[in-house]
């Protein structure tokens, strides 16, 4: 997408609404200006706008000084998902500025590691429990019901965005634990066991200490409750904005999987016609 408008820009917009946080960030060079995570699942479509605008306003921005749009695309709440994928591109066509989408459940990750990495040194607590050398593992969860959950898995050293190591996807924990447990094995035998595998996100569903044994007996595991903050979409966004966008035409939400009134009405369409 061209950017028509040749004022100088220097800040990004960032939303992300997949989760029961509506988050609006704005930064400028990599830094937060001013950001806003507000509660309330629910209300998100009521609200986006206006917190959209009281971000723009508390930091001193205008959509001319705006260097582009980025927006967590899930997965997550499908409903969710789609107001600010909406909103983003709605926005961006108006402004003229590029849009681009990240991985809802990336930002969780790296944004619940720095709140855990934050607490454990504000503590004094190293992560207890037998530790490997390799980088540590990151795995964001996002309950899905039904057992399963939105996860993915990411390594992650210093300062870095996490690596991606498994594609986001909707998973049964039950059968999530035996995989991580086969791919922790392997890293033991490679030499490159993480020193701490973290849960975070909503692990107050998927992250109890019953469920994460068998990870345990390899590792130290951890489990971090953490609400996904709007300024991680903008630091995975920023820099990627610099030189490449998204088609606004052809962003769209990951779900993962499609919701009950989708898939119903999916095949409907492929029934056919209807019979007499």
């Amino acid at each position: 997408m061209s950017n028509q408008n040749n004022e100088p820009r220097k800040r990004l917009l960032a939303l992300d609404t997949s989760t029961a946080v509506l988050g609006v960030a704005v930064l400028e060079d990599g830094n937060l200006l001013h950001e806003i995570n507000a509660s309330g699942e629910r209300n998100h479509s009521v609200h986006l706008l206006p917190i959209i605008q009281q971000a723009l306003q508390a930091s001193g921005t205008t959509s001319g000084m705006l260097s582009g749009i980025t927006v967590g695309i899930g997965p997550g709440s499908y409903t969710g998902t789609r107001i600010a994928v909406t909103a983003a591109k709605t926005l961006a066509w108006a402004w003229k500025v590029p849009v681009a989408g990240v991985s809802s459940l990336h930002a969780l990750a790296w944004g619940g590691y720095n709140a855990a990495a934050r607490q454990a040194v504000e503590a004094a607590d190293g992560a207890a429990g037998i530790s490997g050398s390799g980088p540590d593992w990151v795995i964001p969860l996002l309950d899905a019901r039904r057992g399963q959950a939105y996860t993915a898995l990411f390594t992650v050293e210093g300062d870095q965005a996490p690596r991606r190591l498994e594609p986001d996807a909707i998973r049964l924990m039950a059968d999530w634990v035996v995989d991580l447990e086969a791919r922790l094995q392997q890293a033991e035998e490679e030499g490159v066991k993480p020193g701490t595998i973290w849960f975070v996100g909503e692990t107050s569903v998927h992250g109890s200490s019953e469920r994460l044994a068998p990870l345990a007996e390899h590792v130290s595991v951890r489990a971090v409750p953490y609400e996904l903050e709007g300024r991680w979409a903008g630091f995975l966004a920023g820099e990627r904005l610099l030189t490449e966008s998204d088609d606004l035409h052809g962003l769209i939400p990951n779900y993962t999987q499609l919701s009950e009134a989708e898939a119903n009405l999916r095949r409907s369409s492929e029934g056919g016609g209807t019979k007499l």
